[in-house]
């Protein structure tokens, strides 16, 4: 835990960053980024999903590839000017839809048997984090995979570190989720879990 940060990222954090630059984090033209996506894609276990839900879809580089595996995604995001990008790159893909939600203040009202939490969970507090696992937990049908993919090296603005966010989910195994695969490169690290 960051003791110098210790709540929630707030959605003016977010929006100050895409004001200066809309790919802030090159998603959209880093190696790491496409080699990054290519490895959560290919960690899902089943071809085909119904129901998922991306938490933090960015400019929706992810959310794109993502959508071809499964029937309906609900990708939120706290930032109007990233999703507003999102909303254009998806805009081929009637069976995405987005909202601006800020977990876990808000939460879907729906079930999913797909939840993809990936590089937001260290804007969380462990407070927050703590909530929104229980969220998460409430709305994945049993047998539905939770899939966490987390940068992993320091960054002194978020609460938390990946692996921090990585460990909380872990500590839920194997009572409340059975884990299923892992992977740790140089700068991240993916976990994948099935709700039991």
């Amino acid at each position: 835990m960051n003791p110098s940060q210790p709540h929630s990222l707030q959605p003016e954090y977010f929006d100050a960053l895409y004001q200066e630059d809309p790919d802030p984090w090159k998603f959209e033209t880093s190696d790491y980024e496409a080699e990054k996506y290519a490895a959560t894609i290919a960690a899902l276990p089943k071809p085909r999903y119904r129901s998922t839900f991306e938490i933090g879809g960015s400019i929706g580089v992810l959310t794109e590839k993502l959508a071809a595996r499964t029937d309906s995604l609900l990708s939120i995001d706290v930032s109007k000017i990233a999703q507003d990008r999102a909303i254009q790159r998806c805009q081929h893909l009637p069976h995405v839809q987005f909202e601006i939600m800020q977990i876990p203040r808000d939460f879907p009202d729906a079930q999913f048997d797909l939840i993809l939490i990936s590089e937001v969970g260290y804007y969380l507090s462990l407070e927050d984090l703590k909530t929104a696992q229980q969220q998460m937990l409430n709305a994945l049908e049993p047998g539905g995979h939770l899939l966490l993919v987390h940068w992993i090296l320091y960054a002194k603005d978020y609460p938390l570190s990946g692996d921090e966010v990585h460990e909380a989910f872990l500590d839920l195994s194997p009572t409340h989720l059975k884990h299923l695969f892992g992977k740790r490169e140089e700068q991240y690290r993916l976990d994948l879990f099935e709700r039991c």
